[in-house]
């Protein structure tokens, strides 16, 4: 018999294609409209490696993530009916994550996105398929203390108001809200019940000022406007300058755990740092606690291909902590 899960990850999943660019056939430079990488057009350019990774996602890499950790965790997402599916299944009950919440359309195709490396970036080329979204009935002996909900399809929008209308009608299981790419696009009022009802919302700076309108340069005013939303703990990863994190009533700052060599791939960093935070919390860490925590896989991570290899149990992350430097400690802001 199943366990009852601590946290239910949802959102999409995908396998992912890593296309591995060799340094002379492709360059990357900036202009005022952002960052670009350009390859030779209409020719055929040679590659270093190509490596497939199934079950991968923001909310597949949560879903590992807290299993690795220790916690009973489940997935709610959809799959085609074709091997690329099955093959996800099977990758996710490897890693312990229960997935009988999955569900199976039968006339679609999975989703497969390409990840193009560059040096020690990527560039994603991403589709998501149009599924038929459901909420789950949930039994009482299969409900979750907590949801982690993340990326997941522009064709999932009414998907949201049913999660709003769970969540709703059941005050006692806390959400933490890790928005996508299509869920920033739709805007903050359409997904304000969700939003409204994030015990926990983790974003990076720059998706922080996107969703709020707030001043990218003033971490207060950002993580201020993030608990307006709902937000009873706000988080903001900063890429080199690290995070900080907000309870309403006191912030922290809190660096990078210093990489033991150089970064191999910057794919599922993010996943690992939110899903380790809320981990932390889940398992009754104070937020300091989970700042201290949420970096340190990270690190791991950058230093495997993808975004699940480097993931840690909580006896590694406490290997880790324990030999950490002494400036790797939160600071109150």
């Amino acid at each position: 018999m199943a366990q009852k899960p601590d946290v239910i990850s949802v959102g999409d999943i995908v396998t992912d294609v890593f296309i591995k660019l060799l340094d002379d056939q492709a360059r990357e430079y900036s202009d005022d409209s952002g960052r670009w990488l350009t390859m030779p057009f209409a020719t055929k350019i040679p590659f270093d490696s190509a490596e497939t990774i199934k079950g991968v996602g923001n909310a597949a890499n949560a879903a590992v993530a807290f299993a690795r950790l220790g916690l009973n965790s489940a997935f709610a997402t959809n799959v085609g009916g074709d091997q690329e599916g099955r093959d996800m299944i099977a990758s996710l009950q490897t890693n312990q994550v229960d997935t009988r919440f999955v569900s199976i359309n039968q006339d679609k195709v999975s989703n497969v996105h390409y990840v193009l490396r560059y040096q020690v970036e990527r560039t994603i080329l991403i589709r998501h398929e149009a599924y038929d979204y459901h909420w789950p009935h949930l039994r009482p002996d299969e409900m979750p203390s907590w949801l982690y909900f993340s990326s997941i399809s522009r064709h999932a929008m009414e998907y949201h108001d049913q999660i709003a209308d769970w969540l709703e009608s059941h005050p006692e299981v806390k959400m933490a809200f890790q928005p996508g790419t299509f869920q920033m696009e739709a805007g903050v009022e359409r997904l304000r019940r969700i939003y409204a009802q994030s015990d926990i919302l983790i974003v990076n700076r720059e998706e922080a000022a996107l969703i709020t309108g707030g001043n990218h340069d003033d971490y207060f005013d950002l993580l201020n406007r993030m608990h307006g939303l709902g937000a009873q703990v706000a988080v903001i990863t900063d890429g080199p300058n690290g995070a900080v994190a907000s309870n309403g009533k006191e912030a922290f700052r809190m660096p990078l755990y210093p990489d033991p060599a150089p970064p191999v791939d910057r794919t599922g960093a993010g996943d690992a740092f939110a899903s380790t935070f809320v981990a932390a919390l889940i398992k009754g860490n104070t937020i300091e606690g989970a700042l201290q925590w949420a970096p340190i896989n990270s690190m791991s991570v950058l230093q495997k291909v993808g975004a699940q290899a480097g993931l840690l149990s909580e006896a590694e992350l406490e290997h880790y902590l324990a030999n950490a430097p002494d400036t790797y400690k939160p600071e109150r802001m």
